[in-house]
């Protein structure tokens, strides 16, 4: 048996350091959900509101998501032997259930105001969401460049989302000062739970996988499967597994059945584990030679 992390002086797979994209955006938004919070409420418009309490919960999940990416560069200890690499992933999914909670309150909330609208703003409305509109377009490109890491990226498309859904309040304030079509607040509050929700779904489905250890979506078992039966002298795979050990690297096991044992095995496993890091960017292979006329033994283990 043997362990190869592949050719990493090639490939860096360690997530970038976001620490100070981290600070600008937490500090930002922190302030502007104030700001939003204090005068939704004085104004009475849920729509500010609920956009606020979203927003909070994005601040804190920035706040989550840069504590995962600093745990992720820990060294590894005799009891966390693997580091504290799933963190994003655990972090995600803690996200993903508080989002869930936040817009049930929302929710709840927009379908009452929906039933008696009350007098609102617009102007108020308008001002305040384009210095949301700033600060949400402007936080998710500090994490533009870090796409290749699910972590940073959940944080730029959960930002980028954030800045969609304060466009769709300023256009219900622009419409309420055209129309006093005051039921418009709370119709633009479901619209933010709808679209919320539907992206959390999305963070809550991939994270449980992930911490279940399902293979990650982008690769295909078939096809590493077929890979490593393509090796030579290599008659069959079994005892496959695919797992993700953080938000950026990939772990795989297998035992290769050997038509014919070869004098040294070494070679064979480099050229697997390459093979596997240059096609599927699995990073981590363990890999088990095994004689043919012995598998069945294995096997029925």
């Amino acid at each position: 048996m043997a362990h190869n992390h592949g050719p990493g002086k090639e490939h860096s797979h360690a997530p970038a350091n976001f620490g100070r994209a981290f600070a600008v955006g937490i500090a930002l938004n922190t302030i502007y959900v104030l700001v939003e919070a204090v005068i939704g409420l004085r104004i009475g418009s849920l729509g500010l509101v609920a956009d606020a309490g979203h927003n909070a919960s994005d601040v804190l999940s920035l706040i989550i998501a840069w504590v995962g990416a600093y745990l992720t560069q820990r060294s590894a200890s005799e009891r966390y032997t693997y580091g504290f690499k799933r963190s994003p992933i655990v972090a995600s999914l803690f996200n993903a259930l508080l989002l869930f909670g936040a817009m049930g309150i929302v929710l709840w909330e927009a379908i009452g105001r929906l039933q008696n609208p009350e007098p609102l703003a617009g102007a108020t409305i308008i001002w305040v969401t384009l210095i949301g509109l700033v600060v949400n377009f402007g936080t998710a490109l500090l994490f533009l460049r870090g796409s290749n890491d699910l972590n940073i990226r959940g944080a730029y498309l959960h930002m980028l989302a954030d800045g969609l859904v304060t466009l769709g309040v300023l256009v219900a304030g622009i419409l309420i000062i055209f129309t006093k079509a005051y039921w418009l607040d709370p119709f633009i509050s479901l619209l933010i739970v709808g679209v919320v929700l539907w992206g959390t779904w999305g963070l809550f489905r991939d994270a449980l996988r992930l911490s279940l250890d399902a293979v990650p979506g982008d690769i295909d078992v078939t096809a590493v499967r077929n890979y490593l039966t393509s090796l030579p002298r290599v008659a069959s795979v079994h005892d496959l597994h695919i797992w993700p050990m953080s938000t950026t690297e990939t772990a795989l096991s297998a035992h290769l059945v050997m038509a014919e044992m070869p004098q040294s095995t070494s070679k064979l496993i480099q050229q697997a584990s390459e093979g596997l890091h240059d096609k599927f960017e699995i990073v981590h292979s363990t890999l088990q030679i095994e004689d043919v006329a012995l598998t069945h033994n294995c096997e029925e283990a």
